[in-house]
């Protein structure tokens, strides 16, 4: 029994130095910057979806691309060095932060593509009109 025991607690000690010499193998990539480029592809998705939808004018889907493509060249940047420091990671961070600050209210601020929901966005012009011309009646 005692045996068992003994070749049990072995094999359970190799298995473990085996892992754990498999994770150092391995070592984490320096540049890598899984966070910021999840990040990026969602942001983009969200613009594209606001264009898709007509909750983007083509102004604001140029000017939220272009502040994507700042990140990317801060990220391109950050990593030019070998690595990306926590300093560079959280700079990038408040970035993202902005950038999907700014895809939000852009989204909900009630600009419309005129592409999109037409007949809506030409009954309130016509109803402004109206109102100006009663204005000037009077």
């Amino acid at each position: 029994m005692k045996t068992k025991m003994l070749l049990g607690i072995l094999a359970l000690a190799a298995a473990g130095a085996h892992a754990q010499s498999a994770n150092m193998g391995s070592a984490p990539n320096p540049t890598a910057t899984p966070r910021v480029d999840q990040r990026e592809a969602n942001q983009e998705r969200r613009i594209q979806q606001g264009v898709n939808s007509g909750q983007l004018t083509p102004r604001e889907a140029t000017r939220l691309e272009n502040q994507q493509g700042r990140i990317d060249r801060a990220e391109d940047k950050a990593k030019a060095d070998g690595k990306v420091t926590a300093k560079e990671r959280a700079h990038l961070g408040n970035m993202q932060d902005r950038a999907s600050h700014d895809i939000a209210r852009e989204k909900h601020d009630r600009q419309r593509d005129m592409n999109h929901d037409g007949r809506k966005d030409r009954q309130h012009a016509d109803r402004g009109n109206t109102e100006r011309q009663q204005g000037k009646r009077h």
